[in-house]
């Protein structure tokens, strides 16, 4: 009797000892924060989130970007950022913006309102597995008081 409740304790604990599984999940990148700088370029802090159980090393973000559903110009972001499992990480992109878009945040800076946007693109993972993943994320930004030409 007591040899089989210690098979049946042996069996449990094995049981139990198996690691989760590994599931990647497709990544997002949103933009954290918009600076308009005065020499017109907008340095961008954009948030790349990774849903996936393990970690997971970007090498990519190529998006396009609309403010007020105006063109806003290109992000190509080169990056060797590791970001760990069902976590978020930010770098920095700074892009000379198309007019329309110019224009869109310019407006929304001048009267102190939210402007929505849209990120559209790929975002290329290193490891654990070398590939291409589609996105899209709108939200909206707000002027911040105190801090001038910067949206978050």
């Amino acid at each position: 009797m007591k040899k089989s409740w210690l098979a049946v304790l042996f069996i449990a604990l094995a049981a139990c000892s198996s690691a989760p599984p590994k599931r990647i999940y497709p990544p997002k990148a949103s933009v954290q924060e918009l600076l308009a700088g005065s020499g017109g370029r907008w340095t961008l802090k954009i948030r790349l989130e990774n849903f996936s159980t393990v970690p997971m090393t970007f090498s990519a973000v190529d998006a396009q970007l609309t403010v007020a559903g105006q063109d806003a110009g290109r992000i190509v972001a080169p990056t060797t950022l590791t970001v760990g499992p069902e976590s978020a990480d930010v770098f920095t992109a700074t892009i000379t913006p198309a007019v329309p878009g110019k224009i869109a945040v310019a407006n929304a800076l001048a009267s102190k309102r939210t402007v929505r946007y849209q990120l559209t693109g790929k975002i290329t993972s290193r490891e654990p597995k070398s590939r291409d993943f589609d996105f899209t994320f709108e939200s909206a930004l707000s002027p911040v008081p105190g801090l001038d030409g910067m949206l978050r």
